[in-house]
């Protein structure tokens, strides 16, 4: 995924998720408990302030207890504070979301948020803590939780690209391996009955290695099974032909260790 297509993303990702306002009086409070400092005048963001104010109801610091809260507070709690403390990152190297807690709050959160099906990396950076997770399905999890659907959907479906793309990659680079290797075998076959031939030994070999090694030569680029099809043998008949052949072109068929008998 391109930088420009990564930023569009975070960006609409914002957007949508500044533009939720809650029904409920308690997920509003909820969400400005979440927000923290941006909803006192330190806003990250002026999308992030105006949020901030359509969401004061008249409560001039908000509390949140997170284990006395309903499920749908839990959500708009970790919507606000993804808004004003949290961050993707969509990139070719891999995709990771963050969220930054205060030290003494990383592990109570961390436990928290396993507790939800949310589970999630934690450490401690310059001070501050910072939950993380990493993977297309815990980090779906987590946007689907504060309500980001249509950006999930995008996600998902760059990310599912992307992993396509991958494999294809990896496919095509495995079969360009592979032919490689057949192309320089089939030279080095050629070679060897060209070696024989001009020592005058080829004609020496048993007559169903002799096919094999003519059919080679009609055909430089064909594998063991379209010879073996051709010739109405077995794949493994063709492979011991090459052996015999390699070997024979290594070993003068004078010698006393004659490689004729390998061939059945």
């Amino acid at each position: 995924m391109s930088s420009d297509n990564a930023t569009e993303l975070v960006a609409a990702l914002r957007a949508e998720l500044a533009a939720i306002e809650p029904a409920r009086r308690c997920c509003r409070a909820a969400e400005r408990a979440g927000l923290g400092a941006a909803a006192r005048g330190r806003a990250r963001t002026p999308q992030v302030g105006r949020l901030a104010v359509r969401l004061d109801d008249g409560i001039e610091d908000p509390s949140f207890d997170w284990d006395a809260a309903a499920d749908h507070c839990r959500g708009a709690y970790l919507r606000g504070a993804f808004l004003s403390r949290g961050s993707l990152s969509v990139s070719n190297a891999g995709t990771h979301l963050e969220l930054v807690v205060a030290a003494d709050d990383l592990e109570p959160m961390a436990r928290r948020l396993a507790a939800v099906g949310l589970p999630a990396g934690r450490r401690v950076r310059r001070g501050r803590g910072v939950l993380t997770w990493k993977g297309a399905e815990a980090i779906t999890a987590f946007l689907r939780r504060i309500g980001a659907s249509a950006s999930t959907l995008e996600l998902e479906s760059r990310l599912v690209g992307r992993s396509l793309s991958g494999h294809l990659n990896r496919v095509v680079n495995a079969e360009n391996a592979n032919l490689r290797r057949a192309v320089i075998a089939a030279q080095r076959q050629l070679e060897n009955i060209d070696e024989l031939e001009r020592r005058g030994q080829l004609a020496r070999l048993p007559r169903g290695v002799r096919r094999v090694a003519a059919e080679r030569r009609r055909a430089p680029e064909a594998t063991f099974s379209e010879l073996a099809e051709k010739l109405d043998i077995s794949r493994g008949q063709v492979q011991r032909a090459f052996n015999l052949i390699g070997s024979a072109a290594l070993h003068d068929l004078n010698d006393e260790k004659d490689p004729t008998h390998q061939w059945t």
